[in-house]
């Protein structure tokens, strides 16, 4: 199997990114764990996956859905370092122009701001008492 994936660093962790925003990949954590291992696959603290939002979050305004995986295959919550080179990448691909992107985590809303090619990331409150 090939995958397409962009290697991206931030504040010494790095990271393998996935775009999933024209179809899912169908990976599981076995598949995970393979591209994080430094010695057999590409080698990475946590895989952070780019993925096109549901109808209804997109009608609630989310523009991407962000997913993470740690090395161990196991799915995470959130990454600080992370959220910054995602955002790079989003911004980077095209995937987005606006000066700012809402992004729906597993349990929190990111809001990802551009300024000078520098990504900086405000973390808000969780969607569940966001959108009440």
């Amino acid at each position: 199997m090939q995958i397409r994936f962009t290697k991206m660093q931030g504040a010494g962790n790095d990271f393998v990114v996935l775009d999933e925003t024209q179809g899912r990949l169908g990976l599981g954590a076995a598949h995970y764990r393979f591209l994080a291992d430094r010695h057999f696959g590409v080698g990475a603290d946590q895989i952070l996956t780019v993925r096109a939002p549901t109808a209804k979050a997109a009608a609630d305004g989310i523009d991407f859905e962000y997913v993470i995986h740690n090395a161990d295959g196991g799915e995470v919550e959130q990454c600080g370092n992370g959220a910054r080179c995602f955002a790079r990448f989003v911004r980077d691909k095209g995937l987005s122009l606006q000066a700012a992107s809402q992004l729906a985590g597993s349990d929190d809303l990111l809001r990802d701001l551009y300024r000078r090619r520098k990504a900086k990331t405000l973390l808000l409150c969780p969607v569940e008492r966001f959108f009440i």
